[in-house]
């Protein structure tokens, strides 16, 4: 699948960081992969701003970074699991 528009949604922004949740069935490697946010989301998402990553095939939430944004292409870090156990 590719990048969804409709399923970023910007929660919370200030001191020029803005924090993001994003839903897809996309495995979370490809979400975090370089160039896959692309069309309007390079110009929202700046560097240092926070996602909260949801895989809703598997399911997992990751949180993660976007580490650089040249225009173009969007650069996120790898992230971290959110533990989803009681």
């Amino acid at each position: 699948m590719a990048y969804n528009s409709a399923n970023l949604t910007r929660l919370a922004g200030g001191s020029g960081v803005n924090l993001w949740h994003y839903t897809s069935a996309d495995a979370i490697g490809t979400v975090k992969a370089s160039g896959y946010f692309t069309g309007e989301a390079v110009n929202m998402m700046r560097a240092r701003d926070v996602i909260i990553c949801v895989d809703t095939a598997t399911p997992t939430t990751y949180v993660a970074s976007v580490l650089s944004n040249n225009g173009t292409t969007i650069n996120t870090s790898q992230g971290v699991q959110v533990a989803e156990t009681d």
